[in-house]
């Protein structure tokens, strides 16, 4: 029945693949669409002087470049990481766990570009040891 509440669990197998892959997200900052930036955004203040004349300026997040080692596909991956991320990444032990864990908001594109990569080798993983071998 629809529009009542279920004391259930939630079961995956019910939910279109395509809503458990990516769904559209907008990213406030331009830049944070091309790595993996962990939610950072570019920061706004003032600088004050010893004369209290404030001035506008900003702070960008501290951006690496760096190539991390994918175990499902078995390559590195060269992307742009905030040092944040890349505490995240070891936190859930890579960089496999952090783009099949996190949350989907802070991954932006290119993070949702990679877990869809790895989510389609998981797949052809899977589906390689589930037929039956011809030999």
């Amino acid at each position: 029945m629809h529009g009542i509440v279920s004391d259930e669990p939630l079961n995956q197998a019910m939910i279109p693949s395509t809503l458990l892959r990516a769904p559209h997200t907008t990213a406030v900052f331009k830049r944070a669409q091309n790595g993996l930036f962990a939610g950072k955004t570019k920061q706004y203040g003032n600088n004050v002087p010893h004369s209290k004349q404030k001035t506008r300026r900003s702070w960008l997040p501290n951006v690496q470049s760096k190539r991390l080692y994918s175990e499902i596909l078995g390559t590195t991956m060269k992307t742009k990481v905030t040092t944040r991320a890349l505490k995240t990444i070891d936190k859930y032990g890579g960089i496999d766990g952090y783009l099949l864990n996190a949350k989907i908001s802070s991954l932006g594109n290119a993070g949702l570009r990679m877990r869809e990569q790895l989510l389609d080798a998981k797949e052809a993983a899977l589906q390689q040891q589930a037929a039956p071998s011809s030999s």
